[in-house]
């Protein structure tokens, strides 16, 4: 395809700059470090939105580590004077989700490395697989719980150091509800399913902070069983949170994307002048970052600079309208007849199953 027309080349005005460019002594070292970074097409601009979706992933994480290290410092110290299985299950949430903060960060810092020969289309895949070790690091949390609160079934103690224990409780809801909002809100906002399942297991630790409080209520009344059959119930919650967490990773790591995005982006496509067929939309996630392949189909009478235009119309249109968009390949076909005599040579190797309306 031809380069495109002086018409789709954007002026300085056409995106105002955030930020003004480097004058003096700093212009060299904010140049080497691309602090003022920019493009003038739209490419460019998804560029270096995914550079600052990543970098406000990265601060996420280290936010969420340092607060749940914190909590879990303080609930280790309760927990070595209490004996409550309900406050080890919570203690081990919070070191799990400590301990999944690792490959989240490294998933995310991998990320920033540019695209090679091998790696074409660069290492955002990474954070999807980190989604997984979350997914398997919540499912061993449940079963560690299930079965601790078990065995504390079948040899029941009385709780000791209440009012610690109530502490311990408080400070974990509030250390664990704080860096789910964090990381559900973040991760929604930059397209991340790992930061979304790692909110969602902050959250499970949240509700299992406030069974604490049920557990010490009821030791307190002289009832020492709530103890065990409240970490057994929070066992269960756990299981619940790890199959909402796979149904999300499972999703990304099979290229499932939101229908209703999906109509969104037709939409935008169809309602573009000289598109007279929507012959094929596809899109995928790696990462936080969304891929979308675009066919087309134009007037056979235009010229290659013309359908060129209308192509660029097309990807111009959808970077304006998804968010966490990174790149768009449009293939523009002349329209044809029912014999689709444009594609003869090459429809016998089409390979791509049928798209469910």
């Amino acid at each position: 395809m031809t380069p495109p027309s002086d018409q789709n080349v954007h002026s300085h005005q056409d995106h105002p700059h955030d930020r003004a460019h480097s004058q003096g002594p700093w212009a060299g070292i904010h140049a080497l470090l691309h602090l003022d970074a920019h493009s003038h097409d739209h490419t460019g601009l998804a560029e270096e939105q995914s550079f600052l979706d990543n970098a406000a992933g990265i601060r996420t994480v280290w936010l969420a580590l340092a607060a749940l290290t914190l909590t879990s410092i303080v609930q280790l110290a309760i927990l070595s004077i209490s004996g409550s299985v309900a406050l080890l299950g919570d203690t081990v949430h919070n070191i799990g989700d400590g301990l999944n903060s690792i490959p989240l960060l490294v998933a995310f810092y991998l990320v920033r490395r540019v695209a090679t020969r091998r790696y074409t289309y660069g290492f955002g895949r990474a954070e999807d697989l980190a989604g997984v070790l979350i997914v398997l690091s919540i499912g061993f949390s449940a079963v560690l719980i299930l079965w601790e609160s078990f065995q504390k079934l079948l040899h029941p103690a009385p709780l000791t150091n209440l009012g610690w224990l109530v502490v311990a409780g408080l400070v974990g809801f509030l250390g664990n509800e704080a860096v789910a909002l964090l990381q559900i809100r973040m991760g929604n906002r930059i397209g991340s399913a790992a930061l979304v399942a790692d909110g969602l297991h902050a959250r499970s630790d949240a509700l299992t902070s406030l069974a604490v409080l049920a557990a010490a209520a009821g030791s307190w009344l002289g009832y020492p069983l709530v103890d065990p059959l409240v970490g057994l119930l929070m066992g269960l919650i756990v299981l619940f949170v790890a199959r909402d967490a796979a149904r999300t990773v499972w999703f990304r790591l099979m290229d499932a994307i939101d229908p209703d995005l999906l109509a969104k982006a037709e939409a935008a496509v169809r309602t573009q002048d000289g598109v007279q067929v929507l012959n094929r939309l596809r899109m995928r996630w790696l990462g936080h970052r969304l891929y979308a392949e675009v066919h087309i189909a134009v007037d056979p009478q235009h010229s290659l600079v013309e359908a060129h235009q209308v192509g660029e119309q097309v990807r111009h249109a959808l970077f304006h309208d998804i968010a966490n968009l990174s790149e768009v390949v449009v293939h523009v076909d002349p329209r044809s007849g029912p014999d689709d005599e444009y594609h003869a040579l090459t429809v016998h190797h089409e390979r791509l199953p049928a798209m469910i309306e």
